[in-house]
């Protein structure tokens, strides 16, 4: 079976195993242990008999819920088949222009959609160096320092020309995946106003509560080229119902819509995805929740000899290794049953870097016993 570009392939990873893929751990995908919210299992039970008509068209009462959630009109919202089918859309806009820059390492699902239209894609690497271990928790306009050739962050470098150039687009993910880090809403402006389309993936944003946000769906109604991306599978545990949107100017949502299929959305879909974001109590929970976790188990691993955790805002950590990943995973899987995430699918990190979402007390102890047994193995057996 071919290693998978994707992480949560427990096919994968239960043939390698020799098990049953209900007895895989999998902290290579980043979802929320928490979920899915009773209230949209809920809200799928109570209209499993509207599956004898088709789905509104329009997504009136998703949209409704969507824009109360994030505070935007819903004319500026179009949902979709998961944001990966909205990422689509977005890559057919960012290919008619001359080049798209792409900040890398990036999710290889951006390469599949750009190069789907033979976009013409210039990559703007992430100075990983100057990250080192230490903690990371937002980058800010003072980070920016601004010189006639480039803006140039310590760990954003974009080789962009302070010069307009609305033949040229942006596409990025904040907070960055596989990073975790957050970048400021001022410090991203600049790079609103020179391009000709913004794409912005804020997939995990939602994992931060509202005041520590740094969204740029505030700035959609002032720049007509900027488009943001946000998942609803990953915060409300969903990744099977196939659930995102898109806020943008709501010419470029109409065009999106004509050019897609009528019903993208299912309709149990779009009724537990307007449950979720009315769901109030269970976002605090999230929220309460992950920043505790998460440093729990980033000074769990950073204990360990030779991993190199990355603090991050986003609900997964990654992890820099003295040893071969792909070795760790092996054993890990064969000898705990336990999946994390490599990073052979992102060129610039290779088999030193891996990637686990943040579990729940019990599982993220669990992996790292798991991981403390595999590292004294392969110590031995160097």
């Amino acid at each position: 079976m071919t290693r998978p570009v994707h992480g949560g392939n427990l096919a994968w990873a239960a043939t390698l195993a020799g098990c049953p893929a209900s007895a895989i751990l999998d902290f290579s995908a980043s979802i929320s242990p928490l979920g899915p919210p009773e209230s949209a299992l809920a809200a799928i039970q109570a209209h499993s008999s509207s599956l004898t008509a088709y789905p509104d068209p329009d997504y009136g009462e998703l949209r409704t819920a969507l824009g109360e959630a994030l505070n935007v009109d819903r004319d500026w919202i179009l949902p979709g088949n998961g944001s990966a089918e909205l990422l689509t859309w977005a890559a057919w806009d960012l290919s008619k222009l001359e080049a798209t820059y792409l900040v890398t390492p990036a999710f290889g699902d951006y390469w599949r959609a750009l190069k789907a239209f033979g976009a013409q894609v210039l990559e703007c690497p992430l100075d990983l160096q100057s990250l080192g271990a230490e903690p990371v928790r937002r980058l800010v306009t003072d980070d920016l320092s601004v010189s006639n050739r480039s803006l140039v962050s310590p760990s954003l470098c974009l080789p962009v020309p302070l010069a307009l150039d609305a033949d040229r687009g942006l596409l990025l993910n904040n907070p960055h995946n596989p990073t975790g880090l957050l970048f400021g809403r001022e410090a991203m402006r600049p790079y609103v106003k020179q391009f000709g389309m913004v794409v912005v993936d804020e997939a995990f944003m939602d994992f931060l509560p509202p005041s520590q946000q740094e969204t740029l769906i505030g700035a959609v109604e002032e720049f007509p080229n900027l488009v943001i991306l946000r998942s609803l599978t990953k915060f409300y545990s969903l990744p099977g119902l196939r659930m995102g949107c898109a806020i943008a100017h709501p010419d470029i949502l109409r065009r999106w819509q004509l050019q897609r299929d009528p019903w993208p959305v299912n309709t149990l879909a779009a009724v537990a995805a307007a449950a979720a974001v009315r769901d109030a109590a269970f976002e605090r929970q999230t929220w309460d929740w992950l920043p505790v976790a998460r440093l729990e188990l980033f000074e769990g691993l950073a204990s360990l000899p030779g991993l190199h955790p990355l603090m991050g805002a986003a609900n997964f950590l990654l992890v820099e290794s003295s040893m071969s990943v792909s070795q760790i995973q092996k054993i890990l899987l064969e000898g705990h049953r336990i999946l994390i995430r490599d990073c052979l699918s992102f060129p610039e990190l290779g088999d030193r870097f891996f990637r686990v979402a943040v579990r729940s007390r019990a599982d993220n102890l669990r992996l790292i016993v798991g991981l403390a047994d595999v590292i004294r193995q392969l110590t031995v057996d160097s």
